[in-house]
């Protein structure tokens, strides 16, 4: 009886890239200037196809077009340190569905939107195309 000779995969499947955690985001960069119309809505439309971060598991880049759309209340979002604060996820480990979780908190906590959507549609990778949304809505505007 013939033995089996074990398949050694290639070395490639076992590299792993190292990867920042989620407290390398520089949250502290991002800054506002007051919105002079408070009293009249605006829907401000952001986007780049320049995000990345990386996958937890593998190191290996994940790249995607974000999309930021928000309603504001009294501040409005300084676009250089928003591109700053972006451009800090380049080497952090984190989850698709995460990063866009985490980039609605943060931003919402720098301005305070009456409404705000984040929505991250990632480059294929595997095959697989992922596209995450998020949406907030503040109380004030709920009623």
């Amino acid at each position: 009886m013939k033995q089996k000779k074990s398949k050694k995969l290639p070395q490639a499947l076992d590299r792993r890239y190292d990867t920042q955690t989620p407290d390398a985001i520089d949250v502290k960069v991002l800054d506002t200037f007051p919105y002079e119309y408070p009293g009249r809505d605006i829907v401000i439309d952001i986007d780049t196809d320049e995000f990345t971060a990386v996958c937890p598991w593998s190191g290996l880049p994940d790249f995607a077009r974000i999309e930021i759309h928000y309603i504001p209340d009294k501040l409005c979002i300084e676009l250089r340190s928003l591109k700053y604060y972006l451009m800090s996820y380049r080497n952090v480990g984190i989850y698709q569905e995460h990063a866009v979780n985490r980039i609605l908190e943060d931003l919402v906590k720098c301005c305070k939107p009456k409404w705000m959507s984040v929505t991250a549609d990632y480059t294929i990778r595997g095959g697989i195309h992922t596209v995450t949304s998020v949406e907030y809505r503040s109380k004030k505007s709920r009623n």
